[in-house]
């Protein structure tokens, strides 16, 4: 095999995996959430880097086993799915497009950059996906899942989920 059809047929791969979406928010594939890392050939298998979100996240097997049927599904037989943790992944991976999905959805998208002060500071400017306020507050810690917390407009009084800085 060539080397334009090599990288053609791993473009085609990206693509394929990348278009798969998460199972917790389904408006997001996994290429607006950035966590594929690589799609790279070993011999005449297909190889896919994913990065977990964390490495608790309950939908990391979900994902894996999604990407892996839609390769086969679209004809790519030898497929494994590599799970990266290093380097972590982090919130700030999320797309331009993630990010207004995530709010166009409903859910407030992390608000600052990822680091040792997203983990020690609270975020304390969390506009409201549905009009736009900052004056927000938290409600509680954790929300729908354990990345997004839960907070509430108290302009226009609507609770909603804030995907945290990680």
């Amino acid at each position: 095999m060539s080397d334009a059809m090599a990288t053609t047929e791993l473009d085609r791969a990206r693509t394929i995996a990348g278009a798969v979406t998460d199972p917790e928010i389904p408006v997001l594939t996994l290429t607006d959430l950035g966590v594929i890392r690589a799609v790279r050939r070993d011999g005449c298998t297909i190889v896919v880097d994913i990065s977990p979100t964390y490495i608790g996240c309950p939908a990391v097997l979900a994902i894996e086993l999604a990407v892996e049927a839609a390769l086969r599904d679209a004809g790519f037989g030898n497929v494994r799915i590599s799970r990266v943790l290093s380097p972590a992944w982090s919130t700030d991976d999320i797309t331009t497009e993630g990010r207004e999905k995530l709010r166009q959805y409903g859910i407030a998208p992390p608000a600052g950059k990822s680091g040792k002060a997203a983990l020690l500071f609270e975020d304390d400017c969390v506009a409201c996906p549905h009009c736009g306020s900052t004056e927000t507050r938290k409600l509680a810690e954790f929300g729908s899942t354990a990345c997004k917390a839960l907070w509430k407009c108290e302009a226009c009084q609507e609770p909603f989920d804030y995907f945290k800085c990680i």
